[in-house]
């Protein structure tokens, strides 16, 4: 059976791509940071809201762990109904670009109509471009 990918990266701590993929290891944490880094501070309800395909106790499991890691706060406020709001952290504020670069090239190369997704074949042009 093969490790899960957090626990290779304790065999080769000297992989910067590897040891950053598993902090976004994870089918949400991607786009969670997605939405913290564009909307700011979110309520669980207003995330719950913006990711409608995923249930509760994923997203929580997914919350707690950007927490471990220190890329996301939890405050917690003592009203009734419980208010907790999620943020980025400094740490998880920094992978502003990481997030950005992954979402640009989605708009450019994915295409999502009907409930189905598409990929869109790069423009001879543009990757010349990019490449100059």
């Amino acid at each position: 059976m093969s490790k899960p990918r957090a626990k290779m990266t304790n065999s080769f701590p000297g992989c910067p791509v590897e040891t950053t993929l598993s902090f976004l290891d994870g089918k949400w944490k991607g786009v969670i940071l997605f939405h913290l880094l564009t909307a700011g501070t979110l309520r669980f309800s207003e995330l719950r809201r913006r990711l409608q395909a995923v249930t509760q106790r994923m997203l929580t499991k997914q919350l707690r762990e950007l927490e471990e890691q220190g890329l996301v706060s939890r405050t917690v406020y003592p009203v009734v109904p419980p208010r907790v709001d999620y943020a980025l952290t400094p740490l998880g504020q920094s992978l502003r670009p990481v997030i950005m670069v992954l979402e640009q090239w989605g708009s450019r190369h994915v295409e999502c109509k009907n409930g189905v997704r598409r990929m869109i074949e790069p423009d001879s042009r543009e990757d010349e471009a990019s490449a100059a």
